[in-house]
């Protein structure tokens, strides 16, 4: 059709297309945490080529791992499964900014580049003073920029329906 950008070999017409299909995916995963039982986040890793290699629900129960966010859970296996050069070139999808934790983990694996939905500040408002969701008001940038190496952040992106996915979920 006249005016419309060519799609790139997966399908998409730009970057901020790509972004979006692949965030609204990882808010699907999200929405499957939380009928699991967990909390509403969840992240997966795509390579350069557009193929989803590792998602993640929230992983907090049953074990009541307050250290098993998505995020370091991607990178953990990330770590464990992909080459150092498919990681730094990969996008890592958040349904939520990073924590400081989650930025430290993404950084240590080496992942180059990560796309987020609702940023820490917007969750801190959601939750509240939730016992089980301690916000760290420290934004991902800050962490990644203290780094060696340089980490590409895009967010918040599609905040508004990344908010949604925690309506009622801090109400308990």
């Amino acid at each position: 059709m006249a005016g419309e950008a060519p799609a790139d070999e997966d399908g998409f017409a730009d970057t901020q297309a790509r972004d979006a299909h692949f965030l609204r995916h990882s808010f699907a995963v999200a929405l499957r945490s939380m009928s699991h039982g967990n909390h509403p986040f969840a992240a997966i890793l795509v390579d350069a080529d557009g193929r989803v290699l590792i998602e993640s629900e929230n992983g907090y129960l049953p074990a009541r791992d307050a250290t098993a966010h998505a995020e370091r859970l991607v990178a953990t296996q990330a770590c464990t499964s992909i080459a150092p050069e498919i990681r730094a070139v990969a996008t890592l999808y958040s349904s939520a900014e990073p924590c400081a934790m989650c930025a430290g983990a993404i950084y240590w694996a080496g992942i180059g580049r990560v796309v987020y939905g609702l940023s820490e500040r917007r969750l801190r408002d959601l939750t509240g003073n939730h016992p089980e969701n301690p916000t760290l008001d420290l934004p991902c940038r800050e962490v990644f920029a203290s780094g060696q190496r340089a980490t590409e952040i895009v967010g918040p992106l599609l905040e508004e329906e990344a908010a949604a996915l925690h309506e009622g979920a801090w109400d308990k």
